[in-house]
């Protein structure tokens, strides 16, 4: 979104794929759950009294509307890509299929993951933690817009809020703090399964994936 109130800044987009890119080249397996929030956020539209499932859906269609976007510049960039959807779309997206999609992967394909779970009333934190697990990601890594990582309060409102460099799922779940929603921190913590929280600043991606110390990491032992 950058700096508009709503909708797609290219050069932002064109940013974000350059760097994925570059860590893909690498040799990295890169799988993307996107959300939809820069179009449509279905939890708020349903507080104005759309019907939850119905706005969930419409918040669905969102994140098709992204993953097609940042499937034409990660392809501007030289990187292969397939888009699968969650919900049905065969003009513009591959059904998802799990098989199919850990095919991809190991062609050397970027796979990103649109509409969700398919089902409403789950996030796209938990599609994220579903898809991990379900294709066997090594971590999830979550960027934040102008966020260094997770602290004790909200930095934007008190300033006295703590940064917190390590956490487990079960802290997180316990202090109420806004990672991911619960359902997506129990199923990282069940299944053993990092998360990196961390600004999604310059070259962060490629310092995350290097094993560098940014942000937050999220972990049960």
């Amino acid at each position: 979104m950058g700096e508009r109130d709503y909708g797609i800044d290219v050069a932002v987009a064109r940013s974000l794929a350059q760097e994925i890119a570059a860590v893909h080249a690498a040799g990295v397996e890169i799988a993307i759950v996107v959300g939809g929030g820069n179009f449509y956020r279905g939890l708020a539209a349903a507080a104005e009294g759309m019907e939850r499932a119905t706005a969930d859906y419409a918040g669905m269609l969102a994140t098709l509307q992204n993953a097609l976007a940042l499937q034409d510049v990660l392809e501007h960039e030289g990187a292969s890509t397939r888009v699968q959807s969650a919900l049905e779309v065969r003009e513009v997206a591959e059904p998802y299929i799990r098989r199919r999609a850990m095919r991809h992967l190991e062609k050397g394909r970027i796979v990103i993951f649109a509409a969700g779970t398919g089902n409403p009333f789950f996030t796209t934190d938990t599609a994220a933690a579903l898809r991990a697990l379900e294709v066997g990601a090594d971590a999830i890594l979550m960027a934040k817009n102008g966020v260094e990582g997770v602290y004790d309060g909200d930095p934007r409102v008190d300033p006295d809020a703590r940064f917190l460099p390590r956490l487990t799922h079960l802290e997180a779940i316990e202090r109420g703090l806004r990672v991911m929603d619960t359902t997506a921190l129990s199923l990282c913590m069940d299944n053993k399964l990092t998360i990196h929280v961390f600004e999604l600043a310059d070259g962060n991606i490629a310092r995350v994936v290097a094993g560098g110390e940014v942000g937050t990491v999220i972990e049960t032992r």
